[in-house]
């Protein structure tokens, strides 16, 4: 199994698990994240939305098909789904048939479309096409697995411009960012609260709000005006309309930034944010073809690249070894080294890497993670595991109410103990009662055990096989 499918093929599986066993029982099992959010109507489809990992809370998601003409339906706020109220994951719809244009269905291919990550597309690298098309009455969940973002490595497609270009990071949380300009022309492009984006564009890994200038402005001398359109407004910020210029643009004010740096990478890349401590870093590669890429301890960081004000040391594959799968080794060359991380060359990879383990992070959402987190609240309990799988190395991992351990393959073991004369390993955790979903595997090489449910309210003690887990 592909550790970077694991969200989607859990959630399959769980599906799986769910109809199996509504044919032993009286009741079904439906899980929280199925559990529906909206009410249904009698002359409405609802579709519930499952977002794919690493989708924000505020998220702008809409839906487009042949039904609502695909692309031309992209911003229309007929389209846009609701944010579930009761779910960090979920986004529901109501549809109604009369609306639909050319006597087409749901049957005829839907997707949904993020507003910053992209088209939904399916964990294969492929544009999601979903088929579903319930009636009228009726309540559908339907499955997300990766944004396009999942896929994005350094440029976005080529965009021609109207002239000169204001690129914008834009961190000021406002619900709308406009342009007014005043200097040479007044009112230039528009009057106050002035023009919206022209677009986004994503350029050297980071996606920038843009504002084309217009051709037949250039040379002008104008005083840029960020506001929000509903009374909050920045100081004037002076620009010659005669290159293009990058901002960073906050609530309190505009900050010049210098041209991104564009990297040409030879093939798919793995990005590591590096928070080993090691003196170096290397990447050892054996599968389809062993010492890929160099021999023990092999191959050293290509180079460094910054996305989205986050520092990645990168290693590029080659484009010649498109397809195959490895599993990657990340060692300091003096005797330490991680896990086997299986990973098929086929996409961008991101990770987070520790002298502990690796994290598959998304780059859409991940800031650099934080070396002092929060301290978590709760009662402070132990999950005490007497390891009879024989792996080399033992992770958890544990999905519900929130992925408790960290992204995939979770948390090493916190220590060791001895109890009534068994030796254990044990995590320790502090919860407020979260009901989760415990999968042991070998540090993301490829082992796991099925889910086992707990509510986090005490401590646990266990025997974990390669092919299961008890309660002791």
């Amino acid at each position: 199994m592909k550790t970077r499918n694991i969200y989607s093929l859990i959630v399959a599986l769980l599906a799986v698990m769910s109809v199996m066993t509504s044919c032993s029982k009286d009741e079904d099992i439906i899980f929280e994240h199925e559990r529906q959010q909206f009410e249904t109507r009698a002359d409405r489809i609802l579709l519930e939305f499952i977002a794919p990992y690493g989708t924000a809370v505020d998220e702008e998601i809409y839906i487009m098909g042949a039904f609502n003409g695909d692309s031309a339906s992209m911003g229309k706020e007929q389209w846009k789904l609701m944010k579930a109220p009761g779910s960090d994951i979920k986004w529901g719809i109501y549809l109604d048939p009369s609306t639909f244009v050319n006597g087409k269905t749901l049957a005829d291919g839907f997707r949904f479309y993020s507003a910053t990550q992209g088209t939904e597309f399916t964990v294969k690298g492929e544009i999601a096409n979903h088929t579903d098309n319930p009636g009228l009455g009726t309540f559908t969940n339907v499955w997300g697995e990766r944004w396009e973002s999942y896929y994005w490595s350094g440029d976005g497609p080529e965009i021609e411009h109207d002239g000169f270009v204001v690129y914008v990071l834009d961190e000021t949380g406002w619900n709308n960012l406009n342009l007014y300009m005043w200097g040479d022309v007044n009112n230039l492009n528009g009057d106050w609260p002035g023009m919206t984006p022209t677009g986004k564009q994503k350029i050297g890994g980071t996606e920038y709000t843009y504002f084309d200038m217009g051709a037949a402005n250039t040379g002008l001398n104008e005083n840029l005006i960020f506001n929000n359109g509903e009374g909050s407004q920045l100081a004037d910020f002076n620009f010659t309309i005669d290159h293009d210029i990058y901002l960073r643009v906050t609530a309190s004010g505009v900050e010049e930034l210098g041209e991104p740096e564009v990297v040409e990478h030879d093939g798919f890349a793995v990005f590591v944010v590096d928070k080993t401590g090691w003196n170096a870093l290397n990447l050892y590669m054996w599968g389809d073809v062993n010492d890929l890429n160099g021999g023990w301890p092999g191959m050293v960081p290509t180079g460094e690249q910054t996305i989205k004000g986050v520092t990645y040391t990168y290693f590029d594959m080659g484009d010649v070894n498109t397809g195959l799968t490895e599993n990657l080794i990340f060692n300091n060359g003096e005797g330490t080294q991680l896990a086997d991380y299986a990973y098929t060359i086929d996409h961008d990879l991101y990770l987070e890497v520790t002298a502990s383990g690796v994290t598959e992070i998304d780059p859409a959402t991940y800031t650099g993670g934080g070396d002092t987190p929060e301290p978590p609240t709760g009662d402070l309990h132990y999950i005490y595991v007497d390891d009879k799988t024989g792996w080399d190395a033992i992770a958890l991992y544990a999905w519900g109410d929130k992925e408790f351990f960290g992204g995939w393959p979770g948390a090493l073991p916190t220590g060791t103990k001895t109890v009534d004369g068994v030796n254990y390993i044990y995590w320790e955790f502090t919860s407020a009662g979260e009901t989760e979903h415990l999968i042991f595997n070998n540090n993301g090489g490829g082992s796991q055990t099925p889910d086992f449910d707990v509510v986090l309210d005490r401590d646990y003690y266990l025997t974990v096989t390669a092919s299961g887990v008890t309660a002791k």
